[in-house]
């Protein structure tokens, strides 16, 4: 703990000292907002549609992907720590964490159709040497598309602006297209579909909260000439400066005149093909109510996170395999995996009953099990073996109860192979007999010798 005189020398406070901070000696372009997240779709901000994107790209984004090493039967062996593996489990760029980045990439994805994701800093050239390292990598959006480039929208943190790589070269960058783009994006899908009719809804709500009164008002003579046009104008005039500079909102009218009302509510089926369509989008996506409010069971998030979750996750994951990982590498076990935390919706009262499954059939140690819960590991090495705790692991016997330990003595022994075998000894007779032509007592006798009953 640093002391009151190195403090006084080496302190630092961000609100002092800063009229030329060393740190920052060119501050760019400033703005109001983030710019180098990309403004979604206005159909899409104004419906629905945002919340179930913000879902799925949260659920997408809380699997771990990572740059790994794999054996020869393509199992994991090893995590490697490059560049790489550090913007898919840390930091991706300046602006993002590698969460928030795999979640902007899900939700420009779903708004776009088709993402591309560039490596902006790498350590060698990509154009001259395959074997470079990515130091960090930006969500693109495509604007045009050419046999071996493409024009990317991308956001330069050097300037501060978005804007358009020209002619980038399609092999060094990760163009990911949406699973369900046949469902969301294509111009009759249900998805634009369901937008086009919330829209509807969200315009015809503007019009009934405008605050117009939509009068008819029906005069006691027939207007047909100009004279009488004129006169009518002059009284709907009349009543809406009446309306208007009344406290209360309160006109007079004469006698042979009758007012109609308009603004009623008008039924219509438009909710009814809203519900419809609502339905159908969650049972094409795989989704339902309760995985939004948060109240679905265990079988329904396994669905959701087969059918929907785990395509999203693999396009990603391949085509950055495909597009940053190298032949030679991939050849030599080199591989971008995810993987799915199993025990997130196992409830508390179920934890023990798993790990102690998961611990006696040897599949993982007791301090693998003790990370997954949130408690810090043991310092013990046997806490780090993969052993059934019910076997003795260096003769191979079987581990008794405290109880049956007691009352067994001599009376019975066991084997190598972890079986118990009645003493002949002790009992020469029953031991040679078979089991099924024993009596009751005889049987009680022997498997408890200090019974005289």
């Amino acid at each position: 703990m640093p002391t009151i005189m190195q403090r006084l020398q080496h302190g630092w406070n961000a609100f002092r000292g800063r009229d030329r901070p060393n740190y920052a000696p060119s501050t760019g372009q400033a703005s109001a907002f983030r710019p180098d997240v990309a403004r979604r779709r206005y159909g899409n901000e104004r419906s629905i549609i945002t919340a179930i994107y913000n879902r799925i790209a949260l659920d997408v984004a809380a699997n771990k992907i990572e740059h790994v090493k794999v054996d020869e039967n393509g199992r994991y062996s090893e995590t490697v720590n490059d560049g790489l593996n550090q913007c898919l489990t840390l930091e991706a760029n300046i602006d993002q964490t590698s969460r928030a980045f795999i979640q902007d990439a899900v939700h420009s994805m779903f708004d776009e159709g088709c993402i591309a994701i560039v490596p902006t800093d790498t350590d060698l050239d990509p154009s001259k040497s395959a074997s470079y390292d990515i130091k960090s990598m930006r969500v693109g959006k495509v604007v045009q598309w050419r046999p071996q480039s493409v024009d990317i929208e991308l956001y330069n943190e050097l300037t501060g602006k978005r804007e358009t790589l020209i002619d980038f070269p399609k092999r060094f960058c990760a163009i990911v297209p949406n699973p369900f783009y046949s469902v969301m994006n294509e111009p009759n899908s249900i998805l634009q579909r369901l937008i086009r009719k919330l829209n509807i809804l969200d315009a015809i709500d503007e019009q009934s909260g405008a605050g117009k009164l939509d009068l008819i008002i029906q005069l006691p003579y027939v207007i047909k000439s100009e004279t009488r046009k004129k006169q009518a104008e002059e009284r709907r005039k009349d009543i809406e400066m009446q309306l208007s500079g009344s406290k209360y909102g309160i006109a007079y009218t004469e006698a042979t005149e009758r007012i109609t009302q308009l603004n009623r509510p008008v039924e219509n089926n438009l909710m009814n093909q809203i519900q419809y369509l609502m339905d159908t989008l969650y049972s094409q996506l795989g989704i339902t109510p309760e995985i939004l409010n948060g109240t679905a069971n265990e079988e329904a998030m396994l669905n959701y996170n087969s059918r929907t979750v785990e395509p999203i996750l693999a396009a990603i994951v391949n085509e950055m395999k495909r597009k940053f990982l190298t032949k030679t590498a991939r050849t030599q076990g080199h591989s971008i995996i995810y993987s799915y935390d199993p025990f997130r919706l196992v409830p508390i009262s179920k934890v023990a009953d798993i790990a102690e499954k998961f611990v006696g059939n040897e599949i993982l140690s007791p301090n693998e099990v003790r990370a997954i819960v949130g408690f810090k590991p043991v310092a013990d090495q046997q806490a780090d073996e993969l052993r059934n705790r019910r076997l003795n692991q260096e003769s191979g016997e079987q581990v008794l109860p405290p109880a049956l330990a007691t009352n067994q003595g001599d009376s019975t022994d066991i084997n190598q192979n972890g079986s118990e075998a009645l003493n002949e000894e002790t009992y020469p007779e029953e031991s040679s007999d078979n089991v099924a032509d024993m009596t009751m007592e005889e049987f009680n006798r022997i498997i408890e010798p200090n019974n005289t009953a």
